[in-house]
């Protein structure tokens, strides 16, 4: 809805009939209170000296002697000769000084006995008539009237009208207080005069303000508003002109002759025309190439969230875990990031890093971070090394002086050991029995800070049910309006009222809990977390150390499916053992064989369980174990194929456990105890 404009002049002019209406009412109310004052100080002053001519004709003797018998009000004292020739001197004193009521009274605290009463209608209070003080008029001066000092004047507005009532103290020679000689003087007429006084001077303000507005209206009018109106139309027409990047106005014609503001500013206008038209061209450029690069944004933070694992839950076929993180930039991109990720079918890497600072900048070397950690990330490696030899890479080309925080720990799905290692970062929570504990743990130096540094690797154990959370400083230095921090505390708490809740709903808990907290504060930091629950163990993985080398055991169902399970799980002992790759491809094809076997033969039509041990010894030399407890079978015992005649002619089987006889250094099978234990040696 468009708004209603008000016109500069008449904002002046009533501004200015304003301001002289203020004056006129300070005016009117300081001549006002200043005529009521020496009013009332005239009245006052009238009534003392005439209740001091009262008291200088009275006779001392017989003022005292009326007062001590007006405690018992009797009536007859007022027929003496003596009261009346007092009475009579009163009544003398009041005609002849134009005043109300002249009379004398003893007071007391709960009211006053009047002597003397000048009043001559049937209203007159006779000798020892008691009468109370009014409500609020005398409340504030009793204490003075009964102590016989002197008190103020006091003007009430009751029943008689608008009264001066003065009381004078009448003393004897000892200080006896006798009485007071009280005069009351109607102000009825003086009020009058006030409020004529009020209304004529308000009337003759009224009138010299309407005058004054309407020359001032005239006058501004055409000094200052008609040449402003000519400008801000200018202006208008400048406004809605332009087109294709040209703008056809009347600026440039403007012209104001006075010498003054509206000359400068008539001045300025014209040279804003020509500053706009340049900007505009400018701007537009400036928008084009700020949309193609918020365009590209947009496309650098889709392929940056897509090189973040957001798929869940991630790994739904393993039930030894469950995991969930999230991140949100503060700007289109940021310099956050986490990874999560199998090092090989037992172990699995988790990663949280902050590159420093925000924008392309550290998205870039975010990439360049999360590349290097997880490509030399290997099975067996020492996070320590891993952090070392990626902290030197990142160094050889950080010409911008960046660096990254860093959390990366891998967990052993067999035995719970957590591995981890610290770059400057901030330490994690770990969750015990649904209690969330900050584990205090030792940074290292930040990666890509400084060349040949040092890391040490740490270790602790998860048990089944524990949970872990980790965590960029966007979290706890989340600022509310006050600036107040989120903290490691609020932190706490929130992680451990959810302690029983899944990793997903305890980081969406937090996430929630930090936007309550900052409220319509801007986020200016990114905001990224991971929660990792230890659900159980690995089945079926057993290790143990033997001599100068190690054993593992993997015990899985006997199925076809499988064969890739125990493949990977060879080949992860393997990786560690430094096994070159055309070993691990001949080992790998006597696994289908051999396996494939057990899985099609040994429980058949039923399926049994199946372990397979991995030993590793010093020469270095791996033997593969394949145990099984089903029917027994000597795949050694089979004749080997003649190899030299066609296939029509050599028959069917035989051929798979021949390729593998060869490949490998040794071969053996036995039956031992209701088992089919075949063993498979190989120098690498």
């Amino acid at each position: 809805m468009k708004q209603r404009m008000i016109s500069l002049r008449l904002k002046l002019v009533l501004a200015i009939v304003f301001l002289v209406l203020v004056l006129s009412t300070i005016i009117v109310c300081v001549s006002y209170f200043t005529y009521r004052n020496a009013m009332n100080e005239h009245y006052e002053t009238l009534g003392n000296n005439v209740a001091r001519t009262a008291i200088a004709l009275m006779d001392e003797e017989q003022m005292r002697a009326f007062k001590e018998d007006v405690f018992d009000g009797e009536e007859s004292v007022m027929q003496t000769q003596e009261y009346q020739d007092v009475l009579s001197l009163l009544k003398d004193i009041k005609n002849s000084n134009d005043v109300l009521y002249l009379y004398m009274i003893y007071p007391t605290e709960e009211g006053s006995y009047f002597l003397f009463d000048t009043d001559e209608s049937e209203e007159a209070c006779p000798y020892g008539f008691f009468m109370e003080y009014y409500e609020g008029s005398f409340d504030s001066i009793v204490g003075d009237l009964v102590a016989g000092n002197r008190v103020p004047a006091v003007i009430s507005d009751e029943e008689y009208g608008w009264i001066i009532s003065i009381s004078y103290p009448y003393k004897s020679e000892s200080g006896e207080l006798l009485g007071y000689v009280c005069a009351d003087i109607s102000m009825d007429s003086v009020v009058r005069d006030r409020q004529n006084y009020l209304l004529s001077t308000l009337l003759i303000l009224a009138g010299v303000t309407a005058v004054f507005a309407v020359l001032y209206y005239v006058l501004f009018n055409y000094v200052f508003v008609r040449p402003i109106k000519r400008m801000s139309g200018a202006a208008a027409e400048f406004v809605s002109g332009g087109r294709d990047g040209e703008f056809s106005s009347s600026i440039a014609t403007l012209s104001v002759r006075s010498r003054d503001e509206l000359r400068l500013l008539c001045d300025s206008l014209k040279r804003m025309e020509l500053n706009i038209r340049e900007y505009v061209n400018n701007l537009r450029e400036v928008t084009a190439e700020k949309e193609r690069i918020g365009a590209e944004l947009d496309v650098a933070r889709h392929i940056q969230s897509s090189m973040l694992p957001c798929i869940f839950p991630a790994f739904p076929e393993r039930r030894e875990f469950d995991i969930y993180a999230t991140m949100t930039p503060a700007k289109e991109v940021g310099g956050d990031f986490y990874d999560f990720f199998m090092v090989d079918e037992r172990h699995l890497a988790i990663v949280m890093a902050d590159v420093s600072g925000k924008g392309v900048p550290a998205a870039l070397f975010m990439v360049i971070g999360k590349t290097l950690i997880k490509d030399h990330t290997t099975p067996g490696r020492d996070l320590g090394e891993v952090f070392g030899e990626v902290n030197r890479l990142l160094c050889e080309s950080n010409s911008e002086g960046l660096f990254i925080t860093a959390f990366e720990g891998v967990l052993d799905l067999g035995t719970g050991e957590f591995r981890f290692v610290n770059a400057g970062h901030e330490m994690p929570f770990i969750g015990r029995k649904n209690t969330f504990r900050a584990e205090k743990i030792r940074p290292g130096f930040v990666l890509a800070g400084m060349e040949e540094m040092r890391y040490r690797a740490g270790v602790l154990q998860m048990n089944e049910g524990d949970k872990l959370f980790e965590y960029t400083d966007g979290v706890t230095e989340a600022t509310d309006a006050e600036n107040g921090l989120y903290g490691m505390e609020r932190l706490e708490r929130v992680l451990c009222a959810h302690g029983a809740d899944t990793p997903q709903e305890i980081c969406e808990a937090v996430k929630r809990d930090i936007d309550a907290f900052v409220k319509d504060v801007p986020q200016f930091d990114d905001i990224t977390m991971l929660c990792l629950e230890f659900r159980q163990k690995t089945p079926g993985i057993k290790e143990e150390e033997q001599g100068g080398g190690t054993m593992k055991e993997l015990t899985v169902d006997a199925t076809v499916e499988n064969i890739a399970t125990v493949t990977e799980f060879v080949n992860a002992q393997l990786e560690q053992s430094g096994c070159p790759p055309k070993i691990q491809m001949q080992i790998d094809i006597a696994i289908d064989e051999l396996f494939g076997n057990i899985a099609h033969y040994a429980y058949d039509p039923d399926v049994g369980p199946a372990t397979v041990r991995v030993e590793v010894d010093e020469e270095p030399c791996v033997i593969i174990t394949f145990i099984d407890n089903g029917v027994p079978y000597d795949p050694l015992g089979k004749e080997d194929p003649d190899i030299t005649l066609s296939a029509e002619e050599r028959g069917i089987g035989g051929l798979g456990v021949y390729m593998v006889k060869k490949s490998m250094d040794d071969i053996s099978y036995e039956y031992r105890d209701g088992q089919n234990i075949l063993r498979i040696k190989k120098r690498i």
